[in-house]
């Protein structure tokens, strides 16, 4: 749901808590309103904590999917230090 979900909950409880002046037999506005924005709350809260939770994460040590690399910037500078297919060639006697 989210935090848009959450602020649309406390904004129709707010609506149906104080805006609406109407009588229904069968159900209390005020108290639904004010269990929408109850619930809109709690989902704004757990969304935010979960969020951030996620941000103070550790990169390294106990965090094992976290994969480093090291990258060289020039790849054509790196000398490879046995050409390629040296192995098929026969070695060179003195």
């Amino acid at each position: 749901m989210g935090i848009g979900g959450g602020i649309f909950l406390i904004a129709v409880g707010a609506i149906l808590a104080y805006a609406i002046k109407v009588d229904v037999d069968f159900i209390d506005l005020r108290v639904t309103g004010w269990v929408f924005i109850l619930t809109g709350l709690t989902t704004v809260l757990l969304t935010v904590w979960y969020l951030m939770s996620r941000r103070r994460r550790p990169a390294t040590g106990a965090d094992k999917s976290v994969l480093q690399e090291t990258r060289i910037a020039h790849g054509h500078a790196v000398v490879d230090p046995e050409p390629i297919a040296s192995h098929l060639r026969p070695p060179l006697e003195p």
